[in-house]
């Protein structure tokens, strides 16, 4: 089971001095620290002046504010008004500039290759009863709240009832928890999850 730690992430800062960003994922990872060479990634920025954002040309974005009230985004000359925990999708192609009318905000950002890979975000209300499982090609990230995640049971041995379980491993706020289909984690507890997939494109 693979968590990532948001208190060990390196913020980077943007070029345009506008804020920073998180990287939590991106494919290959080699491309990391390529500007725009990976075909997908996931990350969060702190946005704290208004302005312009990067172009990323052949890609498409979605983005969702996860902490701030509003975000005001315009896309290729029209405006979005973007609450929180509303996913939006636009062409990392147009042009895109941000206003903070209400402060600073905290945004996810899923931003994958066009024709190569979608990203979806999805945000839910976490449960104490019903555990959320995050399968292969998935994140979920913790926005608000308290969790705990635990692998998915392991199949049963030859002669025992019961599979084995694992104890419980806390999250902190904007962790990340990296799916699989092998012992799926699954996420208990009170507040708001983020679940980021992402798919190859068909065809």
């Amino acid at each position: 089971m693979e968590i990532i730690r948001y208190a060990d992430l390196r913020p980077q800062p943007w070029r345009n001095g506008g804020g920073v960003t998180r990287e939590l994922a991106c494919h290959p990872q080699a491309a990391s620290s390529q500007d725009g060479t990976w075909d997908w990634r996931v990350s969060i920025a702190e946005v704290a002046k208004e302005g312009e954002f990067s172009a990323f040309p052949g890609m498409d974005r979605v983005l969702t504010v996860i902490e701030g009230e509003l975000f005001l985004l315009t896309v290729d000359g029209t405006e979005y008004p973007m609450e929180k925990y509303r996913p939006f999708r636009f062409s990392g192609d147009a042009p895109a500039s941000g206003a903070l009318p209400t402060g600073d905000i905290r945004d996810l950002n899923v931003i994958t290759r066009a024709g190569a890979y979608k990203g979806y975000t999805s945000i839910i209300e976490l449960s104490k009863k019903r555990a959320h499982p995050v399968f292969e090609g998935q994140l979920g990230i913790l926005l608000q709240g308290q969790a705990s995640v635990t692998p998915g049971a392991a199949p049963a041995e030859e002669g025992e009832s019961t599979p084995a379980t694992a104890e419980p491993v806390a999250l902190s706020r904007y962790d990340a928890v990296v799916g699989s289909d092998v012992r799926s984690p699954e996420i208990l507890g009170r507040g708001f999850l983020a679940v980021v997939s992402i798919d190859k494109a068909e065809g």
